[in-house]
């Protein structure tokens, strides 16, 4: 078949552009073609079409957010303008389906987290009046998010987010997505976990990655430890701090975060650098230093990849209070790296009971915990046996191979 991917953005390294390239080249494996619609987009315009307006960004659809969110009350104007978007945005829509001979549309995360109400609004409506096949894939629902509860559009979102049609199929990254999907929409969908390409082995340290400890000031004899997140609350971070305060050589130890803050604004870090100052702790915040590809800086020094500093860590803390799956922890286990992690609520359900050899905190740091990861960073051969063995499971669950035996089936 000809698919068609949709959403406001396929562009740099979210969750959700990530996720897609997987499912698009597996489906390609498959004998599919691909396709792509978006408001942002890193793709070939011969196979996609970018429509600015598609994108959460723009500021007809800043216009809207803002008076939709926080209020119960919707003024008839934007309910007006919500239509005028929607009613173009499916034009556009109608017009990537005929130039490519679209046969099934992918709408991803669109129908799901209500970022883009108008574009939802829009796929839906859409899909009701053709009837074409399509494959919803959920990342984040609004009733997942606090600041989704109060707002002025509960028609909308009953409508589209995500809609009930005979031609739409869904698919939940985890389990208790699944269970929320049934009980609030009266709606089955198949469990897709978010995966990685176990299949291919990890990367070793070369000529451009071999320096990354000097270039963020960490000596080798120092214990890196690394969170690869944003700084955003709901990672737990301070955990990660409290962690490395309590370990006896805690001097040696640097928890380096390779992501910045922004997304939800820059108090969190502040507390954050307070709390290492106050604990002791060298907290390293390389943001400035980790991108998309390998490049130089405006100052001529060297850019990293996530995959570049993963190669130097020595532990990995993943200490999140809530996840809709886990990336992080697929790559730790990807680049054989030993985990601490909060067992927030998805890991319990949907991953720990796959064996995975992890050390698992409960809400806080215990004594037991920190022995714990002395223990592995002075016992080389015992992490050597724990991190083969979450590879190979990590492979068999979470691969591509995993997913094509899944993906297969759902688009047939």
């Amino acid at each position: 078949m000809n698919i068609g991917f949709v959403s406001t953005r396929f562009s740099g390294t979210d969750g959700v552009s990530l996720e897609t390239l997987k499912w698009a080249e597996i489906l390609k494996n498959q004998g599919h073609q691909v396709f792509w619609f978006s408001g942002l987009s890193d793709h070939d315009s011969q196979n996609s079409m970018c429509v600015p307006e598609a994108f959460f960004g723009h500021p007809e659809n800043a216009w809207i957010s803002k008076r939709i969110w926080n209020v119960v009350k919707r003024d008839p104007k934007v309910t007006e303008r919500i239509s005028e978007m929607s009613n173009y945005l499916k034009a556009m829509l109608k017009r990537f389906v005929d130039k490519f001979n679209i046969e099934c549309l992918v709408p991803e995360n669109a129908l799901t987290i209500p970022v883009h109400v108008p574009l939802g609004k829009a796929i839906t409506e859409f899909l009701a009046e053709t009837q074409m096949r399509a494959v919803a894939h959920h990342h984040d629902f609004y009733w997942e998010r606090i600041r989704f509860s109060v707002n002025a559009i509960p028609d909308i979102l009953d409508m589209a987010f995500p809609p009930r049609l005979p031609n739409l199929k869904h698919a939940c990254i985890n389990q208790q997505a699944q269970e929320q999907l049934a009980l609030r929409k009266g709606e089955s969908s198949t469990l897709v976990p978010n995966v990685f390409n176990f299949e291919k082995e990890p990367p070793g340290v070369d000529e451009w990655s071999a320096d990354v400890r000097s270039e963020i000031g960490i000596a080798e004899d120092d214990i890196l430890v690394l969170q690869p997140t944003r700084i955003v609350p709901r990672k737990g971070i301070e955990h990660a701090i409290k962690l490395l305060a309590m370990m006896e050589n805690s001097s040696r130890c640097k928890l380096v975060i390779s992501h910045p803050a922004g997304d939800e604004g820059y108090e969190y870090q502040s507390m954050l650098q307070k709390l290492a100052k106050d604990e002791g702790v060298d907290l390293r915040i390389i943001s400035d230093r980790v991108s998309e590809t390998r490049q130089l800086n405006m100052e001529g020094k060297k850019m990293y990849t996530l995959w570049d500093v993963y190669q130097h860590a020595d532990l990995v803390t993943y200490p999140s209070i809530y996840e809709g799956f886990g990336n992080a922890l697929l790559e730790a286990f990807y680049f054989k790296k030993p985990v601490i992690l909060n067992r927030y609520s998805v890991y319990v359900q949907d991953i720990a009971h796959k064996g995975f050899q992890v050390i698992e905190m409960d809400g806080y740091v215990t004594r037991e915990n920190v022995q714990e990861v002395e223990r592995i960073l002075h016992d080389k051969e015992l992490t050597k046996k724990m991190v083969e063995k979450n590879y190979v499971l990590a492979r068999k669950h979470y691969g591509y191979e995993a997913l094509g035996k899944i993906l297969e089936p759902l688009f047939s």
